[in-house]
């Protein structure tokens, strides 16, 4: 884990922002579409300490960006391209567009300035989507990925942060995959190779020593 000094000048507020990674109601809420992943979110503490960051983050003027997936009800401009998107149209509950599903789940807060960015195609919460635009505006340097899943768009999250120069900081219990034991492995074999790995606490002390010094 990296020092407070070395994550504290990462976590600049004035150059942070907090991505949450499919936080929405149908992916970890009670009536997920993925009950497996929505339960090891939750047992976990993953959705509680994503909840905790984001808290932190309005309370230290970091922004905070939700990116959610969602479709339309007639499946214009969804991929089909992989055996994930063609079994997420065979499952009970779909992401559909204005739907409870695409909600973000408590007990996440979502503040009027916050952005929530949509997506209707693709795995990634960032390639194709308004959040590199919405980062550069923003002057950001360094992105703190949170969310689900551990198998698929929270490493994609973090390999665009990365590609495109933002430097990328991951709380690996504000994370969570499936199986449970996948998630430790991909952060000690993958992401700590081109993220700082820290935790919740870590992040949330360096915030609080951030809003001592305003």
């Amino acid at each position: 884990m990296p020092s407070y000094e070395r994550l504290g000048a990462l976590l600049d507020p004035a150059s942070t922002v907090l991505l949450t990674v499919e936080c929405q109601q149908g992916v970890v809420g009670p009536d997920s579409a993925l009950p497996e992943l929505a339960r090891e979110a939750r047992c976990s503490g993953a959705l509680r300490n994503v909840a905790r960051l984001v808290a932190a983050a309005h309370e230290s003027g970091v922004q905070v960006i939700h990116a959610v997936a969602e479709r339309r009800p007639d499946g214009r401009g969804a991929n089909r391209n992989a055996r994930l998107f063609r079994a997420a149209e065979r499952l009970p509950v779909h992401q559909l567009t204005g739907s409870t599903a695409v909600r973000v789940a408590p007990p996440i807060e979502v503040a009027e300035e916050d952005f929530v960015v949509r997506r209707l195609h693709g795995l990634s919460p960032i390639h194709g989507t308004d959040v590199d635009a919405l980062l550069r505006n923003l002057g950001c340097r360094t992105l703190i990925v949170t969310g689900v899943s551990a198998n698929v768009a929270v490493p994609n999250a973090v390999f665009d942060a990365v590609n495109l120069g933002y430097t990328a900081v991951v709380p690996a219990d504000a994370i969570a995959g499936v199986p449970a034991e996948y998630t430790p492995a991909m952060i000690r074999n993958t992401l700590a190779l081109v993220a700082t790995i820290a935790t919740t606490d870590e992040v949330l002390g360096c915030l609080a020593r951030a809003r001592e010094r305003r």
